[in-house]
């Protein structure tokens, strides 16, 4: 089981950037699909982006062409880019991690497909 520590939240000024990190640790960083959510108050947990071992790239519509996801597997790591934010962008964000297995899956945006989920990082943006 791979465990997760998210790191880089904080607050910024509407139009600017963040870059969130999660750190991951554990065996065969390169076997998991790597997501990230967010969880507004009052709000269900939300899906923003994916990416596969293979580097194949998935986003939300509300980021798309504002967030990069990334992954860097000799460091563990994947990456949330963050450019552009705007005031309904604050949210808890989170990393997941679910094993690739041999099936090409398709809800790579359903939390209850991961198999791991890290603590979470307050992104805050003031208008």
């Amino acid at each position: 089981q791979v465990q997760l520590v998210e790191s880089g939240g904080g607050l910024v000024q509407a139009g600017g950037s963040l870059r969130l990190s999660c750190a991951a640790s554990g065996r065969s960083f390169s076997s998991y699909g790597m997501g990230w959510f967010r969880q507004a108050p009052g709000k269900e947990r939300e899906f923003v982006a994916h990416i596969r071992w293979s580097g194949i790239l998935y986003y939300a519509d509300s980021v798309k062409g504002r967030f990069t996801i990334s992954r860097d597997n000799p460091k563990n790591t994947a990456y949330l880019q963050m450019n552009s934010l705007k005031p309904e962008d604050t949210a808890v964000y989170y990393c997941a991690a679910r094993l690739q297995g041999l099936n090409f899956y398709t809800d790579y945006n359903v939390p209850n497909k991961y198999d791991a989920w890290g603590q979470g990082t307050q992104v805050t943006v003031s208008s």
